[in-house]
């Protein structure tokens, strides 16, 4: 047995799903523990101060500092439009060279400064909602902050993806795992719908699907720079780069899911026997991903209504490795190739780079036998 230092993908037809739903900063808690909510149901909801914006009184009235106060029509904790009148001066006699300033946006006046005879007015704040994402239950909640939703149904991580959260109805567009999305599989028929495919998409269908409103995309891979080629258009950003950062923010109008590599690699076939298997459903989509510290995966869940719940059923301990595991590859001469564990050598082995590492024995999809450093793969949790 050896340990397995990549965290593995899951494709689980039915396991328990826990989502925590957290507010960026403290907010209210709308629901309590034992609530059943859908996927657009508002847990939890706050509010991001607005910005505060400082108009010099003194300087623009021609006074000093200490004069501003008297000539003031607010006061602090006014709520004011923009163009409301601020301060002015009476002027010579009372008609010639007046002063007058009005205020250059909504909110509120927060604070006046007799040192400087500024003014500062805090922008209306920007309100924040956090839905449950998923149909469930509120097993958990958290004061103030948000709570965890929990539900039992299929999961399927994959290895990459862009674009936020979403929820729509599955359906398969290619006849198997080793076909590719081509944009003549898109119809207009999918709009507003979930579409999965088999080993790529090219960016001409990542197009098309923008164009007949497809909410989501599923497929086993992407030419990095035909994806990169697409944000740039979308986002009006010429050179845009994936980069390694946190993906899943990016404005677009939908989700792509990758859960193979990058490259034409065709979809597992479990993982596409899964996802055929649920067409028809509504699933809740997320393209985040985080591949350094903290990994964040992008998933398709699917909830099962309420079918009790199965314990996930793994082979070994978790984070372990045994003979038997499924495991994909994830560095070159075979990267992204499926396999499992045939065996497991204790003794160490030299590699190329002349260094001795621990090693396992695999089975690939294709046939093939060959020997990979452990930390080379990562483990598939199924179930």
């Amino acid at each position: 047995m050896g340990t397995a230092y990549t965290p593995g993908l899951r494709v689980s037809a039915h396991t328990r799903i826990e989502k925590l739903r957290r507010l960026p900063l403290k907010g209210t808690v709308l629901l309590k523990e034992g609530d059943r909510v859908t996927p657009e149901r508002v847990v939890a909801r706050t509010e991001i101060p607005g910005i505060m914006q400082t108009v010099k009184m003194a300087e623009r009235l021609g006074v000093e500092p200490s004069e501003v106060r008297a000539l003031l029509k607010v006061k602090e904790g006014d709520a004011i439009q923009k163009g409301d009148s601020l301060a002015g001066t009476k002027g010579l006699f009372g008609k010639f060279f007046r002063s007058e300033i009005t205020s250059p946006c909504d909110g509120t006046v927060e604070l006046f400064s007799a040192t400087t005879g500024h003014l500062g007015i805090r922008h209306a704040p920007t309100p924040i909602e956090r839905d449950a994402y998923v149909e469930g239950i509120i097993t958990q909640v958290i004061p103030e902050e948000g709570v965890v939703v929990a539900c039992d149904g299929a999961l399927i991580q994959g290895i990459f993806g862009v674009g936020g959260e979403r929820q729509a109805q599955i359906v398969v567009v290619t006849e198997n795992a080793h076909t590719p999305i081509t944009p003549e599989s898109i119809t207009s028929a999918h709009a507003g719908k979930i579409i999965v495919g088999g080993s790529n998409i090219s960016g001409a269908g990542l197009r098309k699907a923008a164009e007949c409103g497809v909410v989501g995309i599923v497929v086993g891979g992407v030419i990095d720079r035909e994806l990169m080629d697409y944000l740039a258009e979308a986002l009006n950003s010429p050179g845009y780069d994936i980069g390694v950062a946190i993906t899943g923010h990016e404005p677009i109008p939908f989700t792509l899911i990758v859960t193979e590599g990058f490259g034409t690699i065709a979809m597992a076939d479990r993982t596409f026997q899964l996802l055929g298997s649920l067409v028809g459903k509504k699933a809740s989509i997320n393209g985040a991903t985080q591949i350094r510290a903290g990994v964040i995966r992008p998933e398709v869940i699917v909830p099962l209504g309420d079918a009790k719940p199965i314990t996930d059923r793994t082979t070994g301990e978790e984070g372990q490795l045994t003979t038997g595991t499924p495991i994909r590859v994830i560095r070159e001469p075979y990267f992204g190739i499926l396999g499992h564990v045939t065996a497991l050598p204790s003794e160490l082995v030299q590699v190329e780079s002349e260094t001795w590492v621990r090693v396992l024995e695999t089975k690939l999809a294709d046939g093939r036998t060959v020997i990979v450093p452990r930390a080379n793969v990562e483990i598939i949790e199924t179930v």
